[in-house]
């Protein structure tokens, strides 16, 4: 959060070191194109481009990659994860995320984000470093997949270029400690950058562990147009989800967090 650097002041005969406060790098997990504009306005750095937020997150449609990438000013990372659930794929499934990072290559976004496990919840640093290979020159993410100390090694190993982490715990505020402890370990080998319930209220926090990038969604929910409602059909089959509630990203929570974070 803190960075140092020196400067010689005039009059003086020696050099004098000075802090100064650096623009902390932002990402948005962004669920439509339409997030990524609202990240776009607000002077996010990057955004992560993922569909099914009630999923943590699967690959979004070709259509969607292409509009974001059309959004200029605004790094685009693209999810690659098949499915839901577990991070342990099967041949089809990996043959698949090799197709979708290729296909982000060629769309022309500047990274991708990936997890791959191992039945006992390693890093299956074999995959990992396909899907790096894969990737080529783009930036590529470790996602939540990941799991503390020995798995930061799986992925500098694999030759990843950031990890996304909460510190081991359902938010990055719960895993602070464990945050400080990774910056420390990677020494600058890997990036690493903190989500999970990133807010207003912690981002600062966060930032001060020493971490290259925060990560967060400022969701928000509004509700849909539809005026006819049936309440009797349910298209996902899950009761508990409104289909007339549309999730969307909050510009003026973004545009909060990114003030906190500014020099």
């Amino acid at each position: 959060f803190f960075c140092r650097g020196s400067r010689p002041f005039r009059g003086l005969v020696f050099p004098v070191r000075i802090f100064y406060l650096c623009r902390m790098t932002t990402e948005l997990c962004a669920y439509s194109v339409e997030a990524c504009e609202a990240a776009r306005r607000a002077g996010v750095t990057r955004v992560e481009l993922c569909a099914s937020p009630y999923e943590g997150g699967t690959t979004p449609s070709a259509a969607a990659i292409r509009m974001a990438r059309r959004i200029g000013g605004l790094q685009l990372s693209v999810m690659v994860r098949p499915r839901g659930g577990d991070f342990l794929y099967s041949d089809t499934e990996f043959r698949q995320m090799l197709e979708e990072v290729r296909f982000a290559r060629e769309c022309g976004a500047d990274g991708v984000v990936f997890g791959v496990l191992t039945p006992d919840g390693r890093v299956d640093v074999q995959r990992t470093a396909a899907l790096v290979a894969e990737a080529g020159p783009m930036q590529t993410t470790f996602h939540r997949a990941f799991d503390l100390e020995e798995a930061l090694e799986a992925a500098v190993a694999a030759g990843c270029r950031r990890i996304l982490t909460s510190g081991g715990r359902n938010t990055a505020v719960e895993g602070i400690d464990t945050l400080r402890a990774l910056v420390a370990q990677a020494a600058g080998r890997i990036e690493l950058m903190a989500g999970s319930g990133v807010n207003p209220s912690n981002v600062r926090q966060l930032a001060a562990t020493g971490v290259d990038a925060v990560h967060f969604s400022a969701r928000s929910v509004r509700p849909g147009g539809m005026v006819f409602r049936n309440p009797h059909v349910s298209m996902g089959g899950c009761g508990d989800v409104s289909e007339y509630d549309l999730l969307c990203a909050d510009e003026r929570l973004i545009r909060q967090i990114l003030t906190l974070l500014e020099p």
